[in-house]
């Protein structure tokens, strides 16, 4: 009876509280969810690590989950089960998410079986779970929102973690002229690798004129941008007529001038990948399957941390000194 007991409980990080990352508690008593009719239950592999979660966790964040609550949505590991309904799936295959149910900082997760995309063998676990948040969010920034085409210039503004990396592989196979800044030589030389054109460091006091520099007279059409908080009013600067800014991510409010926005007629574009339609998000995996298949599809993975480690790695990916690749709880 005992071993009956402990097979149907594992360990998942609970949030019992909105506050710092101490708020994050590993429990190992927490039980296995069932999945219902078109969810799937997936044996946690490999979990990615978004900045949003930080945000959410604290709760100064928009959407606010009913506490308690398990963080995480990136998972990717093997299909335990599935629920009435499901086809597309059975108990063994590979597969990653772009979202969960339940919470993905857990041995086990249930998610939808429409967020739940088959993991190809080319790529590890620890890659799976580097795939969702950032391609989804990249591909929608440069495509659905920033209507980005083949022969324009982007500039990644923080383009050595999942999102900035993501970004600078889809930019140059779909034929954008990519253009990357990071804060570490290290950091840079990854951004290169991994398709940008040229690459900055954005802690030297010049760089923005290194930017308008080497962009000549034109500008960028399309900014991908990280940290709007510090970057937005210099992003105006540096947009071509009809450029656009996309906020992807931001710590804090800024102060602009609107004026930048009328002389060249700019935009600025906020995405949230929570909002993309059923259709939207199919458009975003048809890519992004694509783009394994074809090769140029290929995850960076940065720091890894056991589930245990949550905390250090919800401290790290805030304060850390410069991204490199996506951050995963293993």
């Amino acid at each position: 009876i005992a071993m009956a007991a402990t097979r149907n409980v594992m360990r998942a990080v609970r949030v019992f509280e909105f506050g710092g990352p101490e708020v994050l508690k590993l429990q190992s008593d927490v039980l296995i969810p069932d999945p219902k009719e078109n969810q799937v239950l997936i044996k946690v592999h490999a979990c990615g690590v978004n900045p949003v979660e930080t945000y959410i966790r604290s709760g100064n964040y928009a959407r606010k989950p009913a506490l308690p609550y398990t963080p995480g949505s990136d998972v990717a590991g093997v299909i335990e089960g599935v629920g009435e309904h499901v086809t597309a799936f059975k108990k063994g295959d590979r597969v990653f998410t772009i979202g969960t149910i339940s919470g993905g900082y857990a041995d086990y997760a249930v998610a939808a079986a429409n967020r739940v995309f088959p993991l190809s063998d080319k790529l590890d676990f620890r890659q799976g779970a580097a795939i969702g948040i950032p391609y989804f969010t990249a591909y929608r920034a440069l495509f659905q929102k920033g209507r980005a085409k083949a022969g324009e210039s982007v500039l990644v503004h923080g383009a050595s973690g999942g999102v900035g990396i993501a970004t600078c592989q889809i930019a140059r196979a779909c034929g954008l002229k990519v253009l990357g800044t990071a804060g570490t030589e290290e950091g840079m030389n990854m951004v290169l690798r991994n398709g940008a054109h040229q690459a900055f460091n954005h802690r030297e006091a010049n760089y923005v004129d290194k930017i308008k520099e080497y962009t000549g007279m034109e500008g960028v059409n399309i900014i991908i941008e990280m940290l709007s908080n510090i970057n937005l009013a210099t992003d105006l600067q540096l947009l071509s007529y009809a450029g656009r800014v996309m906020v992807v991510g931001c710590r804090g409010p800024t102060e602009i001038n609107p004026r930048d926005t009328m002389s060249k007629e700019s935009s600025i574009i906020g995405v949230s990948l929570f909002l993309a339609t059923e259709e939207e998000r199919h458009e975003c995996a048809t890519a992004v399957l694509d783009g394994i298949e074809a090769g140029w599809l290929k995850p960076v993975v940065g720091s890894e941390y056991p589930l245990e480690k949550a905390v250090e790695a919800h401290e790290d990916i805030i304060h850390s000194s410069g991204a490199r690749g996506k951050m995963v709880l293993l």
